[in-house]
């Protein structure tokens, strides 16, 4: 597995935590032996990923929920609606990787750590975000 899809998993595992328990980021870290064993490179895009997301999450939270005008949010698969929010934070605002390999690598996270159908639920979610952006 490369470095940014750990990096990826840290990031979805923390934001799941944030999103449970409440905690800062800086005591998610700090209890969490995964992220603390990492490699420094790991960790650093990991953190980009939180902070992101979290930064931006009721920017991302709104273009979700348009995107997903059959679910509320809230009803999704808490697994699912994180990657999804991380997916997003990457599209939008850190534009070094290409849409196709964030959705990708989506993909991959979510057959991962999701359901049996997250993966093509996150596919569709994400490739409908490009497709209606590219169109409008």
């Amino acid at each position: 597995m490369g470095s940014r899809r750990r990096a990826r998993e840290l990031a979805l595992q923390m934001l799941y935590q944030y999103e449970v328990t409440g905690e800062s980021p800086g005591v998610i870290r700090e209890g969490f032996d995964d992220w603390r064993k990492a490699p420094d490179m790991v960790r650093h895009f990991a953190d980009e990923l939180l902070d992101g997301t979290l930064e931006h999450l009721e920017e991302i939270d709104a273009k979700l929920s348009h995107q997903t005008s059959h679910w509320r949010l809230d009803r999704l698969a808490a697994v699912d609606r994180n990657i999804l929010r991380i997916a997003m934070y990457e599209l939008l605002f850190d534009r070094e990787t290409p849409p196709a390999v964030v959705i990708d690598e989506a993909i991959e996270v979510a057959k991962r750590f999701g359901a049996e159908d997250s993966g093509r639920f996150v596919n569709g979610v994400l490739d409908g975000f490009i497709k209606g952006k590219a169109g409008g």
